[in-house]
């Protein structure tokens, strides 16, 4: 009886471990198949969000003029969902004030993008993928947070216009920036450059320069290699003088110096032809001098024109010439006056 007790024992232990290990692999099985049913729920949810997000940008998509524009306005969207690569055949971004954080990487796949406008968002970075976007015309980042230019944006060989105003602590440019061949609007204004850089100075195309708002102390004194530019806008900086070569500009016709430290005007200024506009308002000048004869029907903004203009640069060049002649007069006359009591008293 005792040989059979046991072997019931056995067999019971056998079979219960036996019902354990079945009922675990059971579980186990149960919740594999939870887990993939969950995969393929997200997976199809997935989808769907997708084809829901995808539709909601076909929506913004617009056909101006033979361009393919995509335009969004005031919603939000901080990220750019990988669904819009299959609307590649967009030419032009205008995705202002959403957000938006990052320029993906998967902006290499928009082969055809001429304009890219992302101005008043939040973007931090311009990503080096940047540089494959080979038929970019435009590049539009005012009002965001880049604090580095990419050396690869120099690869955008077609790139006419460039505008980084307002961005924080942008204060250099790579050297590869001169690469850009065909640049002719650049815009650099309210950032925290001290210098224009040189990379700058050697743009051939380039037309217009707007530095304004920055920290500027000089300008460089070859910046008469600038030969197309024609309008050059440095208002609200530290300049404390102007070097003789800008006299050399000879396409600049639009010169605007307000709110600076200059205390003198160059002479040779006065030989330039073509500047039709100059803004010499709010420098602590040398010499306090004031345009005679001013029309008092005109009204205020035409006044300032006149009053600081291209007429008073050239009578701050004649007064600032005529009184340092006379001064030079004065100091010679005490000089020899010196002189003539130094000899009579001997």
């Amino acid at each position: 009886m005792t040989g059979v007790t046991v072997c019931c024992g056995t067999v019971n232990s056998i079979k219960a471990l036996w019902e354990t290990r079945i009922k675990k692999t059971k579980d186990e099985l149960k919740k594999e198949k939870e887990q993939k049913d969950r995969i393929a729920v997200g997976r199809l949810t997935g989808a769907w969000e997708d084809r829901i997000t995808l539709a909601k940008l076909k929506e913004k998509v617009v056909t101006e003029e033979g361009r393919v524009i995509l335009r969004i306005e005031k919603e939000e969207w901080t990220t750019l969902p990988p669904a819009l690569v299959q609307l590649s055949q967009i030419q032009e971004w205008q995705l202002h004030r959403i957000g938006l954080q990052k320029i993906p990487r998967f902006i290499t796949s928009f082969q055809s993008l001429i304009v890219l406008d992302l101005s008043r968002n939040s973007v931090k970075e311009i990503p080096k993928e940047i540089g494959k976007l080979t038929l970019l015309r435009e590049l539009l980042l005012s009002y965001n947070k880049v604090s580095h230019v990419p050396e690869e944006l120099g690869y955008c060989e077609n790139l006419e216009k460039l505008e980084l105003a307002m961005n924080e602590n942008l204060d250099e440019l790579p050297t590869q920036f001169s690469n850009l061949k065909k640049l002719s609007h650049l815009d650099l204004s309210m950032n925290q450059f001290t210098t224009i850089p040189d990379c700058v100075v050697k743009l051939p195309s380039l037309e217009y320069l707007d530095m304004g708002s920055n920290w500027l102390e000089c300008l460089p004194d070859d910046i008469h290699r600038m030969e197309k530019l024609h309008t050059l806008w440095l208002p609200r900086n530290e300049l404390e003088y102007l070097p003789d070569n800008i006299s050399r500009m000879q396409s600049l016709d639009t010169l605007v110096l307000s709110k600076n430290k200059l205390r003198d005007i160059p002479p040779l200024m006065e030989g330039m032809s073509n500047l039709r506009f100059v803004n010499f308002r709010d420098n602590p000048l040398t010499y306090d001098v004031t345009l005679p004869d001013l029309k008092e029907d005109v009204d205020e903004e035409e006044n300032d024109r006149e009053m600081f203009g291209r007429d008073f640069m050239h009578f701050y060049i004649q007064e600032a010439r005529k009184r340092g002649s006379q001064t030079f007069t004065s100091v010679l006359n005490v000089t020899l006056d010196g002189v003539s009591e130094t000899a009579s008293s001997l």
